[in-house]
């Protein structure tokens, strides 16, 4: 699993470290992509194929799911690991998260979002002031 959040450098060849305890997660492969919120999001290759064949699977002839499936699949890349434990990200994907240099890396379970810091920053103060009403929502839910 993964939980955590982790500040890291990209390099200026679009190379970056994942945290040494996810990698043994990620051994046997790792899938980025395009996420929401102007993040990226990696998966395991096991998750990334489960969650590739559900959306695959979603119906052609609703705009929003056609879209949701190009988003996130013809934005994905398979990726590999280096020695030192870097990923490399492809520049469109970087252009699309607006990661420059200051990265933060957030386990949320079984993906990892890959985070400019600024941005991460605003994301988690907004959402930390509607901490409250956000509970509040999710217990109407049974969370």
């Amino acid at each position: 699993m993964f939980i955590g959040e982790y500040k890291h450098n990209l390099d200026s060849k679009g190379r970056l470290a994942v945290p040494a305890k996810f990698r043994a997660i990620l051994k046997s492969g790792a899938v980025v992509t395009k996420g929401l919120d102007d993040c990226l999001f990696l998966y395991s290759k096991k998750e990334w194929e489960e969650l590739a064949q559900k959306i695959s699977s979603l119906p052609v002839n609703k705009a929003n799911d056609r879209a949701f499936a190009r988003l996130m699949l013809a934005g994905a890349m398979e990726v590999d690991f280096d020695k030192q434990g870097r990923i490399m990200l492809p520049e469109y994907l970087r252009k699309f998260g607006y990661l420059k240099k200051k990265v933060v890396i957030a386990g949320l379970y079984k993906r990892l979002e890959i985070w400019d810091e600024n941005k991460w920053n605003k994301y988690k103060m907004g959402t930390e002031k509607k901490s409250g009403a956000i509970a509040e929502a999710l217990g109407e839910l049974g969370v």
